[in-house]
């Protein structure tokens, strides 16, 4: 469920996006003296690990779950499915693997499920973005991209049009409106504050690093358990809400 939230935030359109400009950087920075062979056999690698992870992609018209009578397509799938498998790359796993492909899946849908589920909540209560919020925060999207031309690229390559990517920070600020007002995570106690120190210096100590303060530390920690409360809330709430609601998987 903590993926859920990584997932759904407005921010991940930028880690999309700066990923589709960072392939490219990438490719161009490559050292003139690398040996010819070991650069062909990792391109070669490369292609390959891209085949695979495309070959868990759906048809992008195809249904592949229903919530409470609203299909979620392929594309939509598609989306997830390659945060998912960024994800797992960068924590150095293999999302292509077959003890793992099934998790990426069970994964893919259970984030469109929450993230259907509460944007259906969120519109019932009267959640909305202003057209104002929503430019604002593409203006944020666009930061990373040198130019609008460099940005309209990468957005092609991420395989969105704009009007898409804008109804997708719509939708993350109406997430994050509805969490902040409707699933508040609530005050931390100093009791759960110390407790984390301790387990924190404790570990610390360990791997015979420097421990800081607890002052120097306890904002962090604080909001550390602020947000762990919160996920732990949102968890249990898309739980009730799937067993008021209709989910019918397709794939």
């Amino acid at each position: 469920m903590k993926k859920l939230m990584l997932l759904f935030i407005t921010g991940l359109m930028i880690v999309v996006l700066a990923a589709c400009g960072g392939n490219e950087e990438g490719k161009e920075a490559k050292t003139e003296d690398q040996p010819k062979a070991a650069e062909a056999e990792q391109q070669k690698q490369m292609e390959e690990m891209e085949k695979k992870l495309e070959a868990q992609q759906v048809d992008e018209k195809e249904t592949v779950v229903v919530v409470n009578d609203k299909e979620i397509l392929g594309r939509d799938y598609n989306n997830v499915l390659s945060s998912i498998q960024m994800q797992m790359q960068q924590m150095g796993q293999d999302p292509t693997a077959k003890d793992v492909a099934k998790e990426v899946k069970n994964q893919t849908i259970d984030s469109l499920v929450g993230q259907t589920l509460l944007l259906q909540e969120a519109d019932k209560k009267g959640f909305k973005a202003s057209e104002e919020e929503v430019k604002k925060q593409l203006e944020e999207t666009k930061k990373p991209f040198k130019s609008e031309k460099e940005f309209e690229e990468a957005l092609k390559k991420s395989g969105i049009d704009l009007k898409t990517l804008e109804a997708q920070i719509a939708d993350g600020i109406k997430f994050n409106k509805y969490v902040e007002k409707e699933i508040p995570a609530g005050e931390i106690s100093e009791e759960e504050i110390n407790k984390a120190y301790d387990q924190y210096a404790e570990q610390g100590k360990k791997a015979e690093q420097e421990v800081p303060k607890l002052e120097e530390v306890k904002p962090d920690i604080e909001k550390s358990l602020q947000q762990q409360k919160q996920q732990e809330k949102l968890a249990q709430h898309v739980e009730e809400l799937k067993g008021k609601g209709k989910i019918d998987i397709k794939i």
